[in-house]
């Protein structure tokens, strides 16, 4: 007999990783009745690999989800250890915040953010059916849809392993590395998504009974050793920002204390000594066949793929202030025990390294994303949402805000509104999500800040004036977010103003702070003098100082963009039929089928697709409807 509830969520949410918690709570922003199933909830937002937030690219994508109201931004500055604006020596377009995070400072101060998260309701266990109105499984009826006859197949509800029912307008799943999992050391496997916790196993069977393809992927952790057996003194110390800026604009300053990380090198030797036991390396004995992150590879994958580089970096850093652990960033790995013992004692200063915990490697099942929609939508089932590495990516920021986004567009979709998409041109978050439906990835998707084509407007430092105003209408961004964003606003403003009417040299200060050398003291001093008053804080200085410094190059990319943007407004028809359009190469019928693009631009940015065939799909799709003036 199965035990039912009559519990009824708008939005539930499977999985409370980083995509699971930001997408449950845009949801409850938005108004909707919200369940968030976990298999722990003490589990809730922690973090499985580095106990860090932010970096090239990912840390623009943390200050864009705080600009949206979520919460990874204000968690991480409630939490964070070692504070470092990376990419200093370089133009502010690629400055990258990041921050060493308390491991258990971040999960608490993620979950008393949800705390304050109003119709929100956690619930502990593990789905194993995503049941639909067409489910012919014990139980479905009380679930089963309202429409008689209707073809098209949409989420009623889950049910869980230990037989409770939740019915469920729009669900989100974000699985993370759990669909499945399998977790490697040397010869040794075992079931888990990370140590200690258990693998989701149904939810992967019902995916593809519901006539999804599934494929694997692998992601990897290096060994985190004791931080009393390092000897410090022959390490090389990396200090924390003097002055460590927030990722959040609700957080005033960073007060708690930052403490050092450190860096050591493997050498020769150990190099050496991996070669020596690749065949005992799962990656290379053929025990594990799915493909990993290029981009962060293992140490053993650095070793053979760098053969010529004498030594790589490893990065010592605390996983809190009171946490006896180290985490070796650095040398990821799922090579034996007794190996990684030489490997992590074999570099300076690791001598007496006592391991707490080995590296390994997992497996888990993803959903290639042809089988997305660009709202993160599934195109095989209504109403069921796919958000974080169940699509492919990599790393806590790249679920974080595909959570906001299925979040916002499950809410959306109940009340027939617009879906929430963010342009290439508009946030690093629309970048990822359109590269996940044109570009297909064939392995962990990370973010860099290369990958976006406009990153001179996708700063760091101006995450907010883009998409603060666009969440305010959405109903992310509450009064208080809403006030301190419009005071930034209109001091910024006030120095623009100030800067086009005083003059510095016989040339008004705008002019004059595009010069490489002008520095915010400089620009405070000319202030002072021409307005008799500092009354500006130097983010604020920093902010216009850098704005004057790119105007011409934003200009210039702001008409490429609204050039593209006419391509972007003429849409395609959701059911042409590609293999039937003359002219068209195979290739591009097989892509165009596959992706379905919303738009021209998106067919014309999908891997495979040549201009030619842009001109061929618009001549046959404007002259079909007629639209062969536009």
């Amino acid at each position: 007999m199965i035990e039912r509830t009559n519990s009824h969520f708008e939005v539930l949410v499977i999985g409370g990783g980083h995509a699971g918690v930001e997408a449950a709570w845009a949801a409850s922003r938005l108004g909707a009745n919200v369940g968030l199933v976990t298999m722990s909830r003490e589990a809730i937002a922690r973090m499985s690999c580095n106990p860090a937030i932010g970096g090239l690219g990912k840390g623009q994508m943390v200050r864009e989800i705080d600009a949206m109201g979520g919460l990874m931004g204000r968690a991480i500055d409630r939490a964070g250890i070692h504070f470092r604006m990376l990419n200093r020596s370089k133009g502010p377009a690629v400055w990258a915040p990041r921050a060493q995070a308390d491991r258990d400072g971040y999960p608490r101060a993620v979950q008393e953010l949800l705390g304050q998260a109003p119709s929100l309701t956690i619930l502990e266990g593990s789905v194993e059916e995503i049941v639909t109105n067409k489910s012919t499984t014990a139980g479905a009826d009380d679930m089963s849809s309202d429409r008689p006859g209707d073809p098209e197949r949409r989420v009623r509800g889950v049910r869980l392993a230990d037989g409770r029912e939740f019915r469920a307008d729009t669900i989100v799943v974000t699985t993370g590395t759990f669909l499945r999992a399998l977790m490697h050391c040397g010869p040794q496997q075992r079931r888990g998504g990370r140590v200690g916790e258990a693998a989701a196993e149904g939810l992967s069977a019902c995916l593809r009974s519901l006539g999804f393809e599934l494929g694997r992927l692998k992601t990897g952790t290096p060994p985190r050793v004791h931080r009393d057996t390092i000897d410090y003194e022959a390490c090389d110390p990396q200090s924390a920002d003097e002055y460590p800026v927030p990722f959040s604009v609700m957080t005033d300053a960073i007060v708690q204390p930052q403490i050092d990380c450190w860096i050591t090198w493997t050498n020769e030797a150990v190099h050496e000594r991996i070669r020596q036991n690749l065949h005992r390396a799962p990656m290379y004995s053929g025990q594990i066949e799915s493909t990993g992150p290029r981009y962060c590879p293992s140490i053993e994958d650095k070793v053979v793929r760098f053969a010529e580089k004498p030594k790589h970096q490893i990065f010592l850093e605390p996983e809190g202030y009171d946490n006896e652990r180290v985490y070796c960033n650095g040398i990821s790995t799922s090579l034996p025990e007794d190996v990684q013992d030489e490997l992590v004692r074999g570099a300076k200063g690791l001598e007496y390294a006592r391991i707490l915990q080995y590296g390994y490697a997992v497996e888990y099942d993803w959903v290639p994303t042809p089988q997305i929609k660009v709202s993160l939508e599934t195109k095989r089932v209504k109403g069921l949402f796919l958000a974080g590495q169940i699509n492919g990516t990599s790393g806590y920021e790249e679920a974080a805000a595909q959570g906001l986004v299925a979040g916002v567009n499950a809410v959306q979709m109940l009340r027939d509104a617009e879906p929430l998409i963010l342009r290439r041109d508009e946030a690093y978050i629309g970048v990822m999500v359109d590269d996940l439906i044109t570009r297909p990835p064939t392995e962990p998707y990370r973010m860099f800040t290369s990958r976006a084509e406009y990153r001179l407007q996708l700063r760091a430092d101006n995450a907010d004036d883009r998409l603060t105003p666009k969440a305010r209408d959405l109903g992310l961004v509450d009064d208080a977010h809403w006030s301190r964003f419009a005071q930034r606003r209109d001091t910024l403003a006030s120095i623009t103003k100030l800067c086009q009417r005083k003059h510095r040299d016989g040339v008004p200060l705008s002019t004059w702070l595009r010069r490489p050398d002008a520095t915010v003291s400089e620009l405070a001093d000319a202030i002072a003098r021409s307005n008799g008053t500092t009354a500006f804080c130097t983010d604020s200085l920093e902010r216009a100082l850098t704005n004057a410094k790119y105007q011409g190059y934003v200009d210039r990319q702001t008409r490429q963009v609204e050039r593209l943007q006419r391509m972007e407004e003429k849409k395609l028809p959701p059911h042409v039929d590609y293999h039937a359009i003359s002219g068209l190469r195979l290739e591009a019928r097989e892509k165009l089928s596959e992706i379905a693009p919303r738009t021209l631009g998106q067919a014309a940015r999908i891997s495979g697709i040549s201009p030619a065939d842009v001109t061929v799909l618009w001549i046959h799709v404007a002259g079909k409807n007629g639209l062969t003036g536009r």
